[in-house]
């Protein structure tokens, strides 16, 4: 298959297409659902392609045991784990109501369905693309569910090994074409030297047939603008309102602002990647002008004379002559008029030298 196809509706990714930026909103909306209009807005006006939620049915994702732990850490909205999450979580009818919004506003909108139940939800939702989380990607049951659902995949590797991505895409690849890996480090925030780009190029390399993206925890934009670089065609980064609300999330996310340079910033980097192809461009003509080289006479060389190296040099010369990069070819080859020391060795007094001419 291509290394390109259609994530959302008129939107490609792959290929020569570019970097395809999702705006994490997760559970950062602090369970308001106002926040989280607010939020699609901002994820729109600041030129990322999609707004990106995190949608589970708590029976369905954790055990009794687990959410009835107590919970009673600073970000905590309930005395259980249970509660908090609870608040956290927004009915289907307010999903619809925010994929409603997310259209009006112009902008792709999905999530990261963390359940089997909560995967059957966003189909019905007719979301464009399912999101993979991290602590999913060895749930093989649950890929091989959703893989067959028909719809595009994006799916994060935090958390695990280069042999079970090798299992995730043989399972999802069975089933379902059109998937991305991400490279992911699961840790908030993200440190630096735990990053491994390097992983990238490693995906690119072990799974030549897909495209290969980044989901960043990092602090900055620095690192993301690098996976760019390394040919990351998903760009995911978690997005605030306030680095100070409660929540773990918020500190390893991305303010307005933030964003907003990240992606003039991707863009700006995809210019600069430009082509493979290196020759002179026609930018580089005046520089070449003024201060390119070519071959001139080093001593005074008469008609007749067969030129050997020791003759010539290379100078900024006027006239411009034979250009430096041609001086070898100017050996043994016998020149048609008087030279003067110093003097640019023009094409046309050297017979046989045909540079750019038909001989």
């Amino acid at each position: 298959m291509p290394l390109e196809f259609e994530l959302c509706p008129g939107t490609m990714i792959g290929g020569n297409h570019p970097c395809f930026i999702i705006a994490e909103i997760g559970q950062n909306h602090q369970g308001d659902i106002a926040i989280a209009k607010q939020m699609i807005k901002m994820a729109k006006d600041c030129g990322a392609d999609c707004a990106k939620f995190q949608k589970c049915e708590l029976e369905h994702k954790f055990n009794k045991k687990a959410l009835s732990r107590a919970y009673t850490s600073k970000h905590s909205w309930g005395k259980t784990y249970g509660e908090h999450k609870r608040h956290l979580e927004f009915s289907h009818e307010q999903y619809r109501e925010l994929q409603k919004y997310a259209k009006e506003v112009g902008i792709c909108f999905t999530a990261s369905g963390t359940d089997e139940m909560a995967v059957e939800f966003l189909h019905e939702l007719n979301v464009p693309f399912f999101k993979v989380a991290s602590a999913d990607t060895n749930n093989f049951p649950y890929l091989e569910k959703t893989a067959k659902k028909g719809q595009p995949m994006v799916v994060s590797s935090g958390m695990q090994s280069m042999e079970t991505m090798r299992q995730v895409y043989k399972i999802v690849k069975e089933h379902n074409q059109n998937f991305v890996f991400l490279q992911c480090t699961s840790a908030y925030p993200l440190n630096a030297e735990d990053v491994n780009l390097k992983v990238i190029t490693e995906y690119q390399k072990e799974f030549p047939d897909i495209p290969i993206g980044y989901s960043g925890h990092e602090s900055g934009i620095n690192i993301s603008l690098a996976a760019v670089a390394l040919g990351a065609k998903v760009i995911e980064r978690h997005v605030t309102l306030d680095k100070t609300w409660k929540g773990n999330d918020h500190q390893a996310s991305l303010t307005p602002s933030e964003l907003a340079e990240l992606v003039s910033s991707i863009r700006l980097v995809e210019k600069a990647m430009g082509t493979n192809i290196k020759k002179m461009l026609p930018c580089e003509k005046p520089c070449y002008d003024k201060l390119g080289k070519s071959v001139v006479a080093k001593v005074k060389i008469p008609k007749g004379t067969v030129l050997t190296l020791d003759m010539l040099a290379v100078k900024v010369a006027e006239p411009m002559g034979v250009t430096a990069g041609d001086i070898f070819q100017l050996v043994g080859k016998t020149v048609t008029e008087d030279m003067e020391e110093d003097d640019s060795i023009l094409p046309e007094v050297v017979e046989g030298y045909c540079k750019n001419k038909k001989c």
